[in-house]
């Protein structure tokens, strides 16, 4: 009986112990059939991604065919010698490559790197003193003819007079050229009174000769939502550095809400689109938050008193309405 009565937990162990390993081997299966469906998963999404590729560069093919085929023309066969060298200045083909490149670049929220850096050349540090002997410093964006656009407070104090104190003046405004600091004068400005306002803009000008790119506007700009943007301006007093974000929502006062760098120096600089243009100025950021940028939107009474830049605007309009006519093209094919 004894003997008996010993054999029993000996049982009960063994069936624990097989009932743990039949748990760990059907633990370990489903582990692997994870990892399986896993890897078969990826494989699958990276062959999806291959087929569109090869759908894509067919596309382009078919493009590239379609308009080859209709600037062909007949040609006799008397022997005579044509061409050897065709040029390709305006050639459709030529158009039509350069537009798959913009349509690319457009979807993936990109700008060249050449046009960025060409772009960078038309911003410069800004520079104020008010009459307490106080510096402030921010960025302004070249115009052409000595004219420079940035924001109404960085050269106008917006301040409220202290009660028995004298109010703030600023006295002094300078941009800073190729290592020296050059007078400007304020020439027009808008009807802020406070910061972070739609009014907060103004056009400063030195009377130098200055080896600057004029920046191309664009006032029609719709800052569509997630739309990528290109902000370029003089953080922190440690020159023009570039920082990228997406369009948020238009406020109530007639500002963009951005996701894009609004460190102190930036206000003045520029908010520029995907082919270069300047769409609108950093003026403000949410406070304590350095990520919530505002955008001011440019706009035509803005430069009312620099002479012959809406013409010019107006004219490369009209390259960007062909640009537009070749995208719905493609489109199509």
């Amino acid at each position: 009986m004894v003997e008996l009565c010993l054999q029993e937990p000996e049982v009960s162990v063994r069936r624990s112990l097989l009932a743990v390993g039949l748990t760990f081997s059907l633990a370990s299966l489903a582990f692997s059939l994870g990892s399986w469906s896993a890897q078969r998963g990826m494989a699958q999404q990276l062959a999806d991604n291959d087929a569109r590729l090869v759908a894509l560069q067919h596309e382009v093919a078919r493009g590239i065919l379609k308009t080859r085929e209709s600037q062909a023309s007949p040609s006799g066969t008397d022997g005579q010698r044509q061409p050897e060298v065709v040029t390709a200045s305006g050639s459709g083909q030529s158009a039509l490559v350069d537009e798959i490149k913009r349509q690319l670049q457009s979807e993936m929220g990109l700008m060249p790197v050449r046009l960025l850096r060409e772009r960078r050349e038309s911003f410069v540090e800004l520079n104020a003193i008010d009459n307490f002997g106080k510096t402030s410093y921010g960025t302004a964006g070249y115009l052409g003819n000595g004219y420079f656009i940035t924001v109404k407070h960085g050269v106008i104090a917006l301040d409220e007079p202290s009660e028995g104190r004298e109010s703030r003046r600023i006295v002094s405004v300078k941009i800073r050229y190729r290592g020296r600091d050059l007078t400007a004068r304020v020439v027009d400005s808008g009807d802020a009174t406070v910061e972070v306002h739609s009014g907060d803009w103004a056009i400063i000008k030195v009377q130098n000769t200055l080896d600057l790119p004029a920046l191309h506007i664009d006032t029609t700009y719709g800052y569509d939502f997630a739309e990528p943007i290109f902000r370029l301006g003089n953080d922190y007093s440690k020159g023009i550095i570039l920082g990228t974000g997406y369009v948020g929502q238009r406020t109530a006062n007639g500002l963009v809400t951005c996701l894009t760098d609004g460190h102190p120096g930036v206000s003045g600089g520029g908010v520029l689109n995907q082919q270069g243009d300047l769409v609108g100025i950093p003026i403000g950021r949410m406070q304590g938050d350095y990520r919530f940028s505002f955008i001011l939107p440019v706009r035509d009474e803005m430069f009312r008193k620099v002479p012959g830049l809406l013409d010019a605007s107006s004219d490369t309009d009209s390259a960007d309405l062909t640009r537009s006519a070749l995208r719905a093209a493609i489109r199509r094919t």
